[in-house]
């Protein structure tokens, strides 16, 4: 029996600490399209930089507010498409918190938007990001799962 409860106890920590993210500081990339065309989609970061939101400054229009998500913008003006991508400071992750879902506007004189935040890990604005676990987090989960199950056997 108490072989059984420290696994659930080890299987239970190894869990919290493959899916814990981290919430307050998060990395983003940080291009406009106009200035750099690999900004664009495809998305290719090899000449972007990723900024640490937690050095980006204090707006003085959002005292006291903090970026803590990415985001990634989309844009079509008379058929030019033009991409943003940066730290946000306002929002939610996607709609209603799925981050596969982004905000779509259109307007008059041929313009469309699409605003996307995104907070599951650093520079999750490279693309839409699917918001869980990852596969690999499940992999490593299950693996060391099966080998405690393994260990604690040959033990008891």
């Amino acid at each position: 029996m108490a072989s059984s409860g420290l696994y659930c106890h080890l299987v239970a920590l190894i869990f919290v600490a493959v899916t814990i993210q981290q919430g307050t500081c998060i990395k983003c990339w940080t291009c406009r399209s106009d200035s750099d065309p690999k900004c664009a989609d495809p998305f290719d970061n090899s000449t972007v930089p990723i900024s640490d939101c937690k050095q980006e400054p204090t707006l003085e229009h959002l005292p006291g507010i903090r970026p803590t998500m990415c985001r990634k913008i989309r844009q079509k003006v008379e058929g030019q498409w033009r991409y943003f991508r940066s730290c946000a400071y306002l929002g939610e992750p996607g709609i209603e918190g799925d981050e596969r879902f982004c905000l779509m506007r259109t307007g008059t004189y041929n313009i469309f938007m699409e605003y996307c935040t995104c907070n599951s890990k650093d520079g999750c604005n490279s693309s839409i990001s699917v918001r869980g676990f990852s596969f690999a987090g499940i992999a490593v989960l299950a693996s060391l799962s099966s080998w405690l199950l393994l260990v604690f056997q040959r033990i008891w």
